[in-house]
């Protein structure tokens, strides 16, 4: 099978129809009759499983993975990825923010430039003030406490040979965060700009993005375990400064300072600091744990149509 275009589900169905058209003629377009549409059902709320199905009827290149329940997004195209038989294989989000028209443009930019990957990024985030801020800011510390290099704005949609696929399977890690896995996975990589429109519907709140920075530092960097270990280096060093500040003042002065103050924000700055401390060392823990457990991170209900 020439290509493989492969997304996601979750809350889609007003984009369904119209993505499948544009997809199937994309594919039409650079394949023929020789390729597939893959779509991942990740536990959608509304009725993209109900309209997804009745597409799979009516037509034999479409199948549809129905998972057994939301698994989340990263985990959910990862399945997808397994699942598709495409030579080449095409990636991209449902929601016609990315057009499937790319497809076309990241195929001629594959063969010119002889690498294995395209990526497209945008040329400026899409959003409001907010938005754009707090997406730059998400990058920018992964960046620099993960000590990986990733490109700033990635989106979804990427054109991958089947090498890379394989390669990029190889990963079993419960805790996905896909665009370190994409960077690690290594292969000749190229990225293309590409126009984003903004649908004014995201399901990435504030708090999963949250979620999302936290999973990507521990599972690509010890720096926070380093840098508690060298919080506790200063603040030892500055107690026995200031312990030995106190034994030469009692002793030479004999001056007895209130100190209620420096006692009471003392032990708050240090309660506060012991329990950020463990609490980043139980996010650690919390991964040997899900990871020793060998979990699968999806489970698949049904296959319709292949």
């Amino acid at each position: 099978m020439k290509i493989s275009i492969v997304a996601t589900l979750y809350q889609s169905a007003r984009y369904l129809s119209e993505f499948h058209a544009r997809c199937t003629l994309a594919a039409q377009r650079f394949a023929g009759d020789d390729y597939e549409i893959l779509l991942v059902n990740d536990g959608s709320p509304d009725d993209s499983l109900v309209q997804a199905i009745r597409l799979t009827e009516t037509d034999p290149h479409l199948v549809l993975v129905d998972l057994s329940r939301n698994f989340g997004h990263h985990k959910a195209i990862m399945t997808g990825l397994a699942q598709a038989q495409g030579d080449l294989v095409f990636l991209i989000d449902s929601d016609l923010e990315e057009p499937p028209e790319c497809l076309l443009t990241f195929a001629e930019e594959l063969k010119r430039s002889d690498c294995e990957v395209i990526f497209g990024v945008q040329q400026q985030r899409k959003g409001g003030i907010f938005e754009r801020l707090s997406g730059s800011l998400f990058w920018s510390l992964i960046n620099r406490l993960s000590g990986l290099s990733l490109p700033a704005n990635v989106v979804t949609a990427r054109l991958m040979t089947r090498p890379y696929v394989d390669a990029l399977l190889l990963h079993k890690e419960r805790e996905v965060f896909l665009a370190g896995l994409w960077h690690i996975t290594g292969f000749s990589q190229k990225s293309l700009i590409v126009d984003k429109l903004s649908s004014g519907h995201t399901t990435y709140t504030l708090r999963r993005k949250l979620a999302l920075l936290v999973n990507s530092v521990t599972s690509f960097s010890v720096l926070p375990l380093v840098a508690i270990f060298y919080m506790g280096l200063i603040i030892f060093s500055f107690a026995c400064c200031y312990t030995i500040y106190l034994v030469i003042n009692a002793l030479f002065f004999s001056y007895t300072m209130a100190g209620w103050t420096s006692v009471m924000v003392s032990i708050w700055l240090l309660g506060g600091l012991i329990l950020s401390c463990m609490g980043i060392i139980g996010i650690y823990l919390s991964k040997v744990f899900s990871e020793s457990k060998q979990r699968p991170y999806t489970i698949i209900r049904k296959i319709y149509g292949r």
